[in-house]
C-alpha cells in the first residue's frame, strides 16, 4: 500500500491499528524521496540516517504504550528553522557551512511530539522571493508543472507535500510565503495569528537563536488535509518558554461554529490596486457557490471591511522598512536619493516600496499608528463576520523567472503586465493587521494548475479558519495529487 499521499491523521490511525509502522512509512517516505525529487528539488537537505533513527524509536515508545501528537509521522521543515548538525543558510552562499548547535523552537516541538524529520525543504535567498531558487541548493520545481514555480519562500515545504514527501512540514510567512506556495501548489497551509508561534530559531545565519517578538512574520503549519494543519499548528503553538511562557499558558477559543450553515461570510475577489484574474476568480466563486449550498451567509461587499488600497500600501511600508533596515550606509544614501526625487502625487505601490526603504523611526511610528486603525477596524468586521474569503495571489503558479533585478520582474495577469511584488496585496491584507489566515485548494484552473483561497480570520480565533477549511474540503473535495 502506498502510504505517501495519506494525511497525518490517517497515517496515525494506521499506526494505531498496527497496519504499519513508522520504519516503514519512514523507509517508504525515503525511496518516493529518492526516485521522484531529482525532477522537483524540493528536500535540499536529507537527514535520512536520523529520521530512520527516529521511526525505530517511535516504534518503541508506542510498543511501550505511549501516545503523542505525531509519534512516528514523517514530515520536513524549512530550510530556514534551525537543525542541530543541518546547514541553515536561508539560501545564501556565505553561509553555507553554517550548522547551528540547536534545534529551533518549532523543531523542538515537532520532536517532543514523536515525528520523524525526513529533512529540510528549500527556500529562495534570504527567503525573499516569491519563488524558491538559490546558488547553494538550485531551483524548486512546482509538481504540477516543472517549467513553473512551486512559490516562495516556503516553496520547497509546499512542493514535498504535493509530491508526496512527508505528511506535513513547517513553514513562515512574512508575504504570503505559506500561503502562495500552498496557492500554487494545490496544499494546505496556515498563517496564525502573530505571536500565536514562538519563532525562536527561525533566524537569518549566523544570528544567535535569540526569543524576539517579531513584526510581520509568523511561523506556521503546511499539510496535504485542513484537518492535519490543525494537528500541527496545536504542537507549534504557544508563547516561547524563556520569556511569555514564564508567565502565560495558551488557551485558544473554539471555533465560532461547527456547521456551515453557521458561517456568516465576506468574499472577496477584486482588489482596488490589481486585478485577480479569471483563474483566481473562479476559485473564489467555487468557493463561494460551496458555502451557500452550506447554508453559510454569504456577503459580497461591506462597509466594514477596512480600505484594501490603504492596506496594501501600509504593508508595503511595513515590509520593506523591515526589510531593508540592515542595507549598507552608501546603499541607503542612494535610495533617499532615489526617494527624494518621486513626485508627492505618486501613490503606487512602487513608489510606496522605494519611500519606505528610507524610513525614519518617525515614519514607522506613524505607520504603526495607522495599522493599530486598520486592526480596530478588521475587529469591528468581525462582529458581523465570522471571515472573509478571498485570493492568495492573482495568478496560479506562474513561469520560473530568474531575473537578478526583482524590480523589473512583471506579473501576467491575464496578459496584461503589473509590477511583480504588486501581487504581494493579497497577503497582505492578513498580514499587515496579524490575523490569522488559512489556505486551502479549491480546483484546477483550465492550464491544470492548482488555485487556492485563504480564509481570514479574527486575531487569535484560529481556531474559526481552520473549522471553515474543513468543512470547506468536505465539500470541494481537498487535496488531489499531480
Amino acid at each position: 500500500m502506498d502510504w505517501n499521499f495519506r494525511s497525518a491523521e490517517e497515517l496515525t490511525a494506521a499506526l494505531h491499528a498496527g497496519e504499519v509502522t513508522s520504519v516503514e512509512l519512514t523507509e517508504e517516505a525515503i525511496d518516493r524521496i529518492e526516485r521522484e525529487d531529482k525532477a522537483i528539488n524540493a528536500i535540499c537537505v536529507r537527514d535520512f540516517d536520523r529520521a530512520r533513527e527516529a521511526a525505530r524509536a517511535a516504534d518503541q515508545a508506542r510498543a511501550r504504550g505511549e501516545d503523542r501528537p505525531l509519534l512516528g509521522i514523517p514530515v520536513t521543515v524549512k530550510e530556514s528553522y534551525n537543525m542541530a548538525g543541518l546547514p541553515t543558510t536561508w539560501g545564501m552562499p556565505p553561509h553555507r557551512d553554517y550548522v547551528p548547535a540547536e534545534d529551533a523552537v518549532q523543531v523542538s516541538r515537532i520532536k517532543a511530539a514523536g515525528a520523524v524529520v525526513l529533512g529540510k525543504t528549500n527556500v529562495p535567498l534570504g527567503l525573499q522571493d516569491i519563488q524558491s531558487f538559490n546558488d547553494i541548493y538550485g531551483t524548486t520545481n512546482n509538481p504540477w508543472n516543472h517549467a513553473r514555480t512551486s512559490g516562495g519562500s516556503s516553496g520547497g515545504s509546499a512542493a514535498a507535500l504535493a509530491a508526496g514527501f512527508g505528511a506535513l512540514s513547517l513553514g513562515s510567512d512574512i508575504a504570503g510565503s505559506l500561503r502562495t506556495p500552498a496557492h500554487f501548489c494545490g496544499v494546505y497551509a496556515h498563517k496564525p495569528s502573530l505571536g500565536l508561534a514562538a519563532p525562536r530559531g527561525m533566524v537569518p545565519p549566523p544570528g544567535p537563536a535569540l526569543p524576539v517578538d517579531l513584526d510581520l512574520a509568523v511561523v506556521g503549519p503546511m499539510a496535504r488535509t485542513a484537518r492535519d494543519l490543525t494537528l500541527l499548528l496545536d504542537v507549534m503553538a504557544g508563547p516561547d518558554p524563556l520569556t511569555h511562557g514564564v508567565g502565560y499558558d495558551l488557551k485558544l477559543p473554539a471555533a465560532r461554529h461547527d456547521r456551515l450553515s453557521e458561517f456568516s461570510v465576506l468574499v472577496i475577489e477584486d482588489h482596488p490596486l490589481i486585478p485577480s484574474g479569471a483563474a483566481v476568480r473562479a476559485g473564489v466563486n467555487r468557493v463561494a457557490d460551496a458555502l451557500i449550498d452550506g447554508g453559510a451567509r454569504v456577503t459580497r461587499h461591506s462597509p466594514l471591511l477596512p480600505d484594501l488600497a490603504e492596506a496594501a500600501t501600509l504593508y508595503m511600508e511595513l515590509l520593506i522598512s523591515n526589510s531593508v533596515a540592515r542595507f549598507p550606509i552608501d546603499s541607503y544614501e542612494v535610495l533617499q536619493t532615489r526617494a527624494a526625487a518621486l513626485s508627492a502625487e505618486d501613490r503606487s505601490l512602487d513608489a510606496a516600496r522605494l519611500r519606505a526603504m528610507v524610513f525614519t523611526h518617525r515614519d514607522w511610528l506613524e505607520a504603526n499608528n495607522r495599522r493599530e486603525l486598520h486592526r480596530h477596524g478588521w475587529r469591528q468586521l468581525f462582529t458581523e463576520f465570522d471571515a472573509v474569503v478571498c485570493p492568495i495571489t492573482p495568478t496560479p503558479a506562474f513561469p520560473h523567472d530568474h531575473h537578478p533585478d526583482p524590480l523589473t520582474r512583471r506579473i501576467d495577469v491575464d496578459g496584461v503586465a503589473y509590477p511583480y511584488f504588486d501581487q504581494l496585496v493579497w497577503a497582505g491584507a492578513a498580514t499587515m493587521p496579524g490575523l490569522p489566515a488559512t489556505a486551502i485548494p479549491t480546483g484546477l484552473s483550465p492550464e491544470g494548475l492548482p488555485v487556492g483561497v485563504q480564509l481570514i480570520g479574527p486575531m487569535f480565533e484560529d481556531r474559526t479558519p481552520l473549522r471553515l477549511a474543513e468543512l470547506l474540503e468536505e465539500k470541494l473535495g481537498g487535496f488531489r495529487a499531480p
